[in-house]
């Protein structure tokens, strides 16, 4: 029903809570989760699940760079650093529900979606790595993306490893166009080097002329996406920024050249002997492309 050691993340993350709350908001998140498990009352799950800012705060999680590690061990490149403690402790909530009635428990599930507010549908959303069956948020996990909410959308795109093991190429694609669109940071999209495709690079390529047309910027490091497949026909975009008179630009066709099986682009950094000198050492990364933004 999981797709990782739910034993060892569940305690781990009570851990992580009881370091992060107040004794009386431990306390009473304790409680709630285990007349979850034990009655599995969706009423009483629900009113605790919609109470939880005003039980636990909204601070910051305290998590340690140990309990970040065993983590991600446990559960393939989950993130939570930045987390407020409610939404941690709605997601924790939601681990508590029963699994065993398929049904009744994405029926649960669905109905705070449908119903919930910004705070929850932010946690909501932080969530779907955690939740049984995966395959069942597919088209919930699609339907987010949609959303106009920067911090309902920044919690599906950024540092969340469900889109990239779920989505379908069409899915996938159209979240990182909407990244794109409203201005998330591209290197925070959990798998994005390992889901690029030649759809989504010939889209972004698409894109740049639309930019460029219209006398407008393009963040250059959509070029990581497009590096894998340069080829003859699209090359010519790739000079373009090679030789463009932004540094950020020129750095992020050169990273794209250098990264490229395409012959001619790799030749165009190799003739810039202190161009490759720099991406082979670490000073020019996407990384420090991205900073510099």
């Amino acid at each position: 029903m999981f797709a990782y050691d739910f034993d060892r993340l569940n305690i781990l993350l009570e851990s992580v809570l009881q370091k992060s709350l107040t004794p009386e908001s431990w306390k009473w998140l304790r409680d709630a989760g285990k007349a979850v498990r034990a009655n599995d009352d969706i009423a009483k799950f629900n009113i605790a699940f919609v109470a939880m800012p005003r039980k636990t705060g909204k601070n910051m999680v305290t998590v340690s760079a140990g309990a970040e590690r065993e983590m991600k061990g446990l559960r393939k490149d989950l993130h939570i650093k930045g987390w407020t403690v409610d939404q941690l402790s709605r997601v924790w909530l939601l681990m508590q529900l029963k699994p065993e009635d398929k049904e009744r428990y994405i029926a649960a599930i669905e109905n705070l979606f449908m119903n919930g507010e910004m705070g929850e549908l932010v946690a909501l959303y932080a969530s779907i790595p955690l939740l049984a069956y995966p395959e069942s948020w597919r088209k919930r996990c699609a339907e987010g993306i949609r959303s106009n909410i920067g911090q309902v959308l920044e919690s599906i795109i950024c540092n969340n490893p469900y889109p990239a093991e779920q989505l379908d190429e069409a899915a996938w694609n159209q979240l990182v166009l909407k990244a794109i669109f409203t201005g998330k940071p591209l290197l925070e999209i959990t798998g994005l080097r390992e889901r690029r495709n030649p759809n989504l690079a010939q889209s972004l390529v698409d894109y740049a002329h639309e930019r460029w047309a219209a006398h407008r910027e393009l963040n250059p490091v959509v070029w990581i996406c497009v590096s894998p497949f340069i080829v003859s026909a699209n090359f010519s975009d790739i000079q373009h920024v090679f030789h463009s008179e932004d540094p950020l630009e020129r750095d992020a066709a050169a990273l794209a050249c250098y990264e490229s099986p395409y012959e001619p682009a790799r030749k165009m950094v190799d003739r810039d002997e202190n161009l490759k000198r720099d991406i082979q050492s670490g000073k020019i990364t996407w990384e420090a492309v991205a900073e510099r933004l």
